[in-house]
């Protein structure tokens, strides 16, 4: 077991990943969040300007993560309390459909037969396109717009809560079916059930242990300290800006404030122009884990088309699904594909794995185009030479690869 006290020493290890566009990236940093489920953020560092000037700070970026943190502890409290919540929105629209009546002295309800029997029918759906009319809780704010230099979030106030528990609640009648009915009362009845301190405290908690922050494009305001333009004074700006928030600081937001000591940092870029050591000497420092990516290769294109459940052969062969389609590659046809990729990013612009796209959207246009059509075969099936008869000669003309491919 780790001391406590020594566990708050450990900082993380920062990682640049440097690498052209589309060898993935981002991927990366995005499948390392949904693996540990920890709260994830992907910035553009070239949306970022200098205090004093105008744009957005990079505190923001921190605010952004908490406010992702809480969306996704409130869905996943929401899907512990479902079921719950489906059984009270039952309740509400049997007392909408048939209210239980109470005897005389107050004790048993008459109709209980009847109304369990308007329970069957409710959940065989025979009410589903009968209108009923549901009193919901308003659960925003007045709005408010303030100018200046600070906002309420600026200042750690969370002001839309602020005037929340001032205000009485109030509820608006709406009038729509029943099966429209069910899906509100469910969110509604979910969020009385969620403990919203409770999420805020979760959420808090995952950001400040478990967050992630991916700064993207991070080459594009590496400038050298030797160059005195006022561009590359702002992203010098930028740098000293980001500096404190690696290293560990206190941002308020309008949940409370968040320390950044154990967020981990992610930053890539393809630096082709700057390099990591154009950076300031202080942010270089904070990350000390350098990893350098190759270009895809052929192999690379064939796995990318093949392996992930979400592979773009799939995407395709489920979108002509819907159509009565069935369409098969074959294993040359792939690896024809993964060649053309792999060539045309060699000789007119790498831009990686988002060859495939431009590359199988030209492949399969003509097929795309036509469907639904009855005179196209149920099962079409792309080989080798499928592939080379429409893009061979793309390929081979550069220029005209230019604006196809």
């Amino acid at each position: 077991m780790v001391d406590p006290a020594f566990r708050d020493e450990i900082m993380p290890n920062n990682i640049i990943l440097i690498g052209p566009t589309g060898v993935g990236k981002t991927e990366i940093a995005r499948r390392l969040a949904r693996l540990t489920g920890a709260p994830f953020i992907k910035v553009e560092a070239t949306k970022y300007t200098e205090v004093g000037y105008v744009g957005r700070d990079v505190e923001s970026i921190i605010r952004d993560l908490v406010e992702i943190a809480v969306n996704q502890v409130r869905a996943e409290k929401t899907r512990e309390v479902q079921k719950k919540a489906e059984d009270l929105a039952e309740e509400r629209l049997l007392d909408i459909l048939y209210p239980e009546r109470k005897m005389p002295d107050g004790d048993e309800p008459r109709h209980s037969e009847t109304r369990e029997k308007i329970r069957e029918r409710l959940r065989a759906g025979l009410f589903d396109d009968k209108m009923v009319e549901i009193d919901l809780t308003i659960t925003g704010a007045p709005t408010m717009q303030i100018f200046g230099p600070l906002g309420f979030e600026d200042m750690g106030i969370d002001f839309q809560n602020l005037l929340r528990s001032m205000l009485p609640k109030k509820t608006r009648s709406h009038k729509l079916t029943v099966k429209e009915a069910r899906i509100l009362l469910q969110q509604d009845e979910a969020q009385k059930l969620i403990d919203t301190e409770h999420v805020t405290k979760t959420a808090l908690e995952r950001v400040q242990m478990s967050g992630i922050v991916f700064l993207d494009e991070i080459d594009k305001i590496a400038g050298k300290s030797t160059q005195s333009s006022n561009i590359d004074v702002s992203r010098e700006g930028v740098q000293r800006d980001l500096l404190p928030i690696v290293e560990g600081t206190t941002v308020n937001t309008k949940y409370g404030p968040v320390k950044t000591d154990h967020i981990l940092f992610i930053a890539s870029g393809a630096f082709h122009v700057s390099k990591p050591s154009d950076l300031i000497p202080e942010l270089q420092g904070r990350f000390p884990i350098r990893v350098e990516l190759q270009s895809l290769t052929t192999e690379d294109f064939v796995k990318i088309l093949t392996l992930p459940e979400n592979a773009l052969l799939k995407q395709y062969q489920a979108l002509l699904a819907t159509e009565g389609v069935t369409l098969r590659f074959t294993d040359d046809a792939i690896r024809a594909v993964a060649q053309t990729a792999a060539e045309v990013n060699e000789n007119v612009e790498n831009i990686g794995a988002r060859r495939l796209h431009t590359i199988l959207t030209t492949l399969l246009e003509q097929i795309l185009f036509e469907v639904p059509n009855p005179s196209l075969p149920s099962e079409i099936v792309i080989d080798a030479a499928a592939v080379e008869h429409r893009l061979v000669g793309i390929v081979r003309d550069k220029d005209l690869s230019r604006y196809i491919l």
